[in-house]
């Protein structure tokens, strides 16, 4: 656990999603926690941006980044690392990547998700940035993960009955991974997946909004061996 408690809660998310993936997966990652899991994905999985890149690499450092005319950035504008044999597009041939279902999943950040899969992650009272690119997202790809913290910063859960927020897709989202959890959503039921070491069932139902199902193969959620510090 040693490694594990030196992580922020985001790091640790976004390493857990992507043990999610194996060489040869195409996968879009959408802005905040989303981006940081191609630090850590197996090499051989394909990171798409919906801006128009194919290879999207580590996010870059200070000393790697150039910030010149021709540096490649995410969806979220960070600059990044392309890997070997990374391409560029536009825009619309992007989306039609999505919306043809030629992407095997893709990792959102959320506002609130409700037990059945529906999902809210572009807009809340009194704040608006815009729709962007989910709605066509979670309508096309194949696997729809959330990766998120399980409350708000103002303790509020996240994981809720029903959202309140105005939607990006009703029922679509597969799985939930948060610091304490990893949630499958299957037929328009919650089932608890894997669970942290240090929560107990009970005090992950007081911070959830909703109920869930103990699945009969749950089990602790730990890293496994991926990520740039395990590849050959």
């Amino acid at each position: 656990m040693s490694e594990t408690n030196n992580m922020s809660r985001k790091e640790f998310i976004a390493r857990r999603v992507a043990g999610f993936f194996k060489k040869g997966d195409t996968v879009n990652l959408g802005v905040g926690i989303p981006t940081k899991c191609s630090n850590y994905v197996d090499e051989g999985v394909w990171i798409q941006a919906e801006n128009g890149l194919m290879g999207v690499g580590e996010v870059a450092t200070e000393s790697q980044g150039v910030r010149k005319v021709e540096s490649f950035c995410n969806a979220a504008g960070e600059e990044v690392i392309p890997v070997k044999g990374a391409c560029t597009f536009d825009v619309c041939m992007s989306f039609a990547m999505m919306r043809s279902g030629r992407i095997d999943a893709s990792v959102l950040g959320c506002l609130q998700v409700a037990c059945n899969g529906d999902l809210a992650n572009w807009a809340m009272p009194g704040k608006h940035p815009g729709m962007g690119g989910a709605m066509d997202i979670v309508s096309g790809v194949r696997t729809v993960i959330v990766a998120t913290t399980h409350c708000a910063k103002d303790g509020s859960p996240k994981i809720v009955e029903k959202c309140s927020y105005p939607l990006t897709g009703l029922g679509v989202v597969d799985y939930i991974v948060t610091e304490c959890c990893v949630m499958h959503i299957k037929d328009g039921k919650m089932y608890l997946k894997e669970i942290r070491d240090n929560i107990s069932v009970d005090e992950l139902r007081n911070i959830t909004a909703c109920d869930f199902i103990i699945a009969p193969d749950l089990k602790p959620m730990e890293l496994g061996d991926y990520g740039p510090d395990k590849r050959p």
